[in-house]
């Protein structure tokens, strides 16, 4: 049985609103959002000036309809624009929902389509990708700029200027339940299709206040904000952090090696959030000169070579944006299990099981499950898809991350790999399940197993294995011209390998283990069938 919250939860009286009218009150002028475009100009709002801001475009959004419970997309890259679209919905009760800005206008058709959207905000290199949907909307507003560079695309017809909105009169913030919907993010499970992950704002709120307190910022720290702000790294763990703590947020387009350390240096730094390929890429760059960073936030605490090369720590975490924050937190100040993601955050029960839902050994690999109260540490469930929401917990209210994990006896716990039917793309989840949809509608394949390869930049990339009803040599290139077609790109397999037989389970179940095994060795021989493989 799930975990709900009482009348008097940690939120009770307060939303996402609430939060920005008190920090705008308590340091007005102090910088809340620095932009720095590769193109165009760079910018600052105060504290007062961003919540000013927000408040007449959601006059905008009011004037075009908008109103309490409706569901916006934000299809946007990393601008200005994103955040104060995002607050502004909160602040009429509307539903922001952020989506990925490499979908595909098939992926996007099914977001828009599956929110039951009312209206999308987007920039002009994306605006023909939603007009091609085909989706009804009220309007769509687009961005004067491409996250600060000059449109290529001059945006015409019914579309609404983004700048118009911003000129609008201010209206008043709507008094949302903190148990109400915020939010909504996308995000690849092990089903064929995305879930939209459900927020309330006692949920984005306790993002803000968990983040702020386990990574100990203040109003002097400042971070910098490259990764999607679609996606919750940034989203809860930069920027609402951030924002709870008063402190400032640097947000630039996306992530650039070149751009890192003078960027880091100019605006005073004092953290940012990193993953594998990021620290990969700067590793060919000039070693930085002086700088202010504390600490780079990353899956694991202490990597030898980060501190070797920058002189730095990590500081290992886990989340996900069902857990809205980090679950998992490695210390600043004591002693940690080196390359573990840290133990458990207040406010969460953690426990590792085995297949048969028993908890493992210290020092055994097992099942990552969370248990926490829903609406407010937890999401408030998939959204439209009750049923996923139901099968996502389990009798007694764990919800089950699908992950594996080794627990020590220190407390700290281990990331050992993600599930069967997950890939981690970069910075991006794949399901493989959603990838396999795709390659069965082409013709002549007869059925499909996707699994994770290993990449030196990427950390994993898809590789698709195909048993096809008949001998054809152009299936492999059919296969990637169908997921390129349907599918992000990041999503579409490097390869597709064409076999007679998979390697199989019990009950006929596609044995993927051995199948990433075998990418991930020399490939002397062809992949394990059952009859080749000496333990069935």
């Amino acid at each position: 049985m799930r975990l709900h919250p009482s009348k008097t939860h940690h939120f009770t009286g307060k939303n996402v609103p609430w939060l920005l009218a008190n920090q705008a009150e308590i340091r007005p002028d102090h910088v809340f959002i620095r932009w720095e475009p590769f193109e165009g100009t760079a910018a600052t709002w105060t504290y007062r000036e961003f919540a000013d801001e927000v408040a007449r475009v959601a006059g905008g959004l009011s004037d075009r309809g908008i109103s309490t419970g409706d569901h916006v997309v934000i299809h946007l890259g990393n601008c200005p624009e994103f955040l104060v679209t995002w607050f502004a919905c909160s602040h009429l009760g509307a539903v922001a929902v952020t989506t990925n800005t490499r979908s595909t206008t098939d992926e996007l058709e099914y977001f828009l389509t599956h929110c039951e959207a009312v209206a999308v905000v987007t920039q002009p290199a994306l605006l023909e990708l939603v007009q091609g949907t085909g989706v009804s909307l009220r309007f769509v507003a687009v961005t004067s700029s491409d996250q600060g560079a000059a449109p290529s695309l001059i945006p015409g017809g019914e579309c609404v200027s983004f700048e118009e909105l911003r000129h609008a009169s201010p209206v008043p913030a709507v008094d949302s339940d903190a148990l109400a919907a915020n939010s909504v993010q996308y995000t690849s499970g092990t089903t064929a299709r995305p879930k939209g992950v459900l927020w309330t704002h006692a949920n984005a709120l306790w993002g803000a206040k968990t983040g702020a307190s386990v990574l100990g910022l203040g109003p002097n720290d400042v971070t910098l904000a490259f990764l999607p702000l679609f996606h919750t790294n940034a989203l809860s763990y930069t920027m609402l952090s951030t924002l709870w703590s008063g402190g400032t947020v640097v947000v630039q387009p996306r992530f650039s090696a070149s751009r890192y350390w003078p960027t880091v240096i100019a605006t005073g730094c004092t953290w940012t959030s990193s993953i594998p390929f990021m620290l990969t890429a700067l590793m060919s760059q000039p070693r930085p000169g002086a700088h202010q960073l504390r600490f780079l936030g990353l899956g694991a605490s202490d990597v030898p070579i980060v501190q070797e090369i920058f002189g730095l720590p990590t500081i290992g975490w886990f989340g996900m944006t069902e857990t809205i924050t980090v679950v998992l937190v490695s210390s600043q100040i004591f002693p940690n299990h080196r390359g573990a993601m840290g133990s458990p955050v207040s406010g969460y029960e953690v426990a590792v099981v085995d297949d048969a839902n028993q908890p493992v050994a210290f020092g055994q690999s097992g099942w990552l499950k969370i248990r926490g109260v829903v609406g407010v540490a937890l999401f408030a469930g998939y959204l439209h898809n009750d049923e996923a929401t139901e099968s996502a917990f389990d009798e007694d209210g764990w919800f089950t991350t699908g992950d594996l994990v080794t627990p020590f006896a220190d407390g700290d716990i281990r990331f050992d790999n993600r599930g069967g039917d997950m890939l981690r793309v970069g910075a991006e989840n794949v399901s493989a399940a959603e990838v396999e949809r795709v390659i069965a509608t082409v013709p002549g394949v007869r059925e499909s197993a996707v699994v994770a390869a290993p990449d030196p930049m990427l950390d994993e990339v898809p590789v698709a294995f195909v048993i096809a009803w008949q001998s054809d040599e152009a299936l492999p290139d059919a296969v990637i011209t169908a997921c390129g077609e349907q599918l992000a790109a990041f999503k579409v397999p490097r390869e597709v390998i064409v076999v007679s037989e998979l390697p199989r389970v019990t009950l006929g179940k596609i044995d993927k283990k051995s199948l990433r095994a075998w990418l991930a060795g020399p490939r002397s021989e062809l992949p394990p069938t059952l009859d080749e493989r000496s333990n069935p």
